[in-house]
């Protein structure tokens, strides 16, 4: 069932384990350890079958290696996936995730987990009750706490980067952007645009949730439906993977796409699209880093003026990138791949 998945890919190991009481399947994937042990998020979600799972598990440990790198951080990447049939709660959740931290302990370090889509930091102190290879948990039981408030604020200097890029200033004053996705990333993602005089949209396939956001910060609610087709200066996705493909980016109305989501292009090809429409992306791996970087850095006894600094430089990758973009006809995308691998490879 895994054979087509797993002898086409590039990483170094993936384990699976199927938890019979709660018919969930658990799958670790360590993509690489050339810069230091896989770290990535526990992602928790339904998927149409187990294969559709490790694709998502495979796909996103070959992104996380890349952004560990082009963060110039000392982790490898990796990324888990526990495949429900329906999202738990109560002592159900507590009890997989319990079997989940034995499985990720039994690794012995070669994996470090932390939140992910549908976990937080409350999970992983229930994690961290059995495994010592945990990053995130809250601040009281002596994690670095909630990493999302770190991302939104990578992604707020990199959308500042793409603007300088594309429009000659990082003024955000009456710009339009368009957020989708307001979940803890995009709703303090979509606070710091409006506090820099954004015109905000913001969208979520939760259409309550995208109101109540829009109605604290002083935004317009998109219908999800329509977000590829809508007119704006600069479209941030903050929510799943796989918006930017073939069939999407010719419907795109904006000069700049820069967002938190992981994953965004369908295909490398998409990168040659979208440069081709005249359109400045912003590779995911290097602009939603801010997350890792927290993570990290908080592990490794940072101040809050490292951190500041360390989030702020994102603006600097991203100047780089854009310039080598230009200078050598190449894509972002391929300029944000060579910067991840020239560390890798020096490794």
């Amino acid at each position: 069932m895994f054979e087509d998945l797993l002898q086409t890919w590039d990483g170094e190991e993936a384990v699976i384990r199927f938890d019979e009481p709660t018919q969930a399947w658990m799958f670790v994937c360590v993509h690489s350890t050339v810069l230091g042990p896989a770290m990535g998020g526990t992602r928790m979600k339904t998927y149409a079958s187990p294969h559709d799972a490790l694709a998502d598990g495979l796909r996103l440990a070959g992104a996380m290696t890349l952004k560990q790198a082009a963060a110039d951080l000392a982790y490898g990447g990796g990324k888990a996936v526990l495949a429900v049939p329906s999202v738990p709660t109560g002592d159900d959740r507590r009890e997989l995730l319990l079997r989940y931290a034995d499985l990720v302990e039994s690794l012995g370090g070669t994996y470090v987990t932390a939140a992910d889509m549908n976990t937080d930091q409350r999970d992983m102190d229930v994690v961290g009750e059995r495994c010592s290879h945990v990053l995130g948990r809250s601040r009281e039981n002596g994690g670095a706490g909630d990493p999302a408030p770190g991302t939104a604020t990578g992604v707020f200097h990199g959308i500042r980067a793409s603007v300088r890029h594309a429009f000659g200033s990082d003024d955000l004053s009456g710009k339009a952007i368009l957020v989708q996705g307001v979940g803890s990333v995009g709703a303090r993602l979509a606070e710091l645009l409006t506090e820099a005089g954004a015109e905000l949209m913001v969208a979520d396939v939760d259409a309550e949730r995208a109101h109540d956001v829009a109605a604290r910060v002083g935004a317009t609610a998109v219908d999800s439906a329509t977000v590829i087709g809508t007119e704006c200066d600069i479209y941030s996705p903050c929510a799943t993977g796989g918006v930017l493909s073939a069939a999407t980016i010719p419907k795109l109305r904006c000069r700049v796409v820069a967002g938190a989501a992981n994953n965004q292009l369908v295909e490398s090809r998409d990168a040659e699209m979208l440069q081709e429409a005249g359109v400045l992306y912003a590779p995911d791996f290097v602009i939603n880093a801010g997350g890792v970087i927290h993570l990290a850095g908080f592990e490794s006894g940072w101040t809050e003026e490292q951190m500041a600094a360390r989030l702020a430089a994102i603006d600097d990758t991203l100047k780089q990138l854009f310039a080598e973009s230009d200078g050598e006809g190449i894509t972002t995308e391929a300029a944000a791949a060579r910067l991840a691998k020239s560390r890798i490879d020096a490794a």
